[in-house]
């Protein structure tokens, strides 16, 4: 499998944990900064020496049609800004050169985990006319933010609580309250409890880039990376995972990508989950559908 953009924080993070997860892949890490690729490889050939498993090596764009999985991490440097949008003429740019360079008649599975993901995997999906199960967003970070937000709010242990959110990887996510669940048990949550959470999952972007750190979130986002390849690659997670893909009539949306669950296989996405939810979250849902449609329109060949 190839990391396009590798050499990032979030690349080298999913390097770095697919080596210690066990699942024995073989890593390409392609990026415009030879100089970085090479520092990688060369520290991660002793993470190797300490037991992990599979192989890294540095590649270039004609390794991306040579691979299985391919996981589009590249990324135009983000300013402070709390809006992903405005990073997507620049990506949308990056990710047609990862398109031209997979071609036609490509028979893997793309992991888009630049951002703003909905729009670019409705535009890489376009462009390329790939299954639209083989492209797939990367959006869990959403649904681990709100769990951790509800731990809070529960003054619980983090790990303990089940919570999904849907539509936009951005500000027109859907979180889904009547789904909550601990330790496998369904909770509802108080008015205070689902105030907390929300101040706490909605401003946790725009509180992160607003340190102006230089970094994105790089630990949860490479780990959460590794885990969905490692589900692609071998199908060991089952259906846990929000993911945005473009639907085809799933809860009433055509022609765009948002995130909702899924099961992901060797084929990318197996099937996609269409839950009984409220009105107010299936029509925010659908609302948040409309915001990615606009966002991919103002695209070259993604409104076509």
């Amino acid at each position: 499998m190839a990391l396009f953009g590798g050499a990032g924080g979030v690349g080298a993070s999913a390097a770095f944990n697919l080596a210690l997860g066990g699942g024995g892949h073989e890593v390409v890490i392609v990026d415009s900064r030879p100089e970085m690729v090479v520092s990688h490889v060369m520290d991660l050939q002793q993470v190797l020496e300490q037991g992990a498993s599979g192989s890294v090596r540095a590649g270039d764009q004609a390794d991306l049609r040579d691979s299985d999985i391919v996981v589009v991490c590249a990324s135009f440097a983000e300013g402070p800004s709390d809006s992903r949008l405005l990073f997507l003429e620049h990506n949308a740019e990056i990710v047609r050169s990862a398109a031209e360079a997979i071609g036609p008649g490509w028979g893997g599975v793309v992991l888009m985990v630049t951002n703003p993901v909905d729009p670019l995997v409705t535009l890489f999906q376009r462009v390329t006319g790939l299954d639209r199960r083989r492209v797939v967003g990367y959006t869990l970070n959403d649904s681990l933010r709100l769990r951790t937000g509800i731990a809070l709010a529960l003054g619980i242990e983090p790990g303990r609580v089940d919570a999904w959110v849907i539509g936009e990887h951005g500000d027109s996510s859907v979180p889904l309250f009547t789904r909550v669940s601990v330790d496998g048990e369904p909770v509802q949550l108080t008015d205070d409890q689902r105030a907390a959470t929300t101040e706490f999952t909605r401003g946790w972007f725009a509180k992160h880039k607003a340190l102006d750190s230089g970094r994105s979130s790089t630990w949860t986002s490479g780990l959460g990376t590794a885990r969905m390849v490692d589900a692609i690659a071998n199908g060991r997670a089952g259906a846990g995972f929000p993911a945005s893909i473009v639907l085809d009539g799933e809860y009433g949306i055509e022609g765009v990508s948002v995130s909702v669950p899924v099961t992901l296989g060797r084929d990318g996405v197996e099937e996609i989950h269409e839950w009984e939810i409220s009105d107010d979250e299936r029509a925010a849902l659908h609302a948040a559908a409309e915001a990615v449609r606009a966002a991919a329109a103002g695209l070259v060949g993604a409104s076509g």
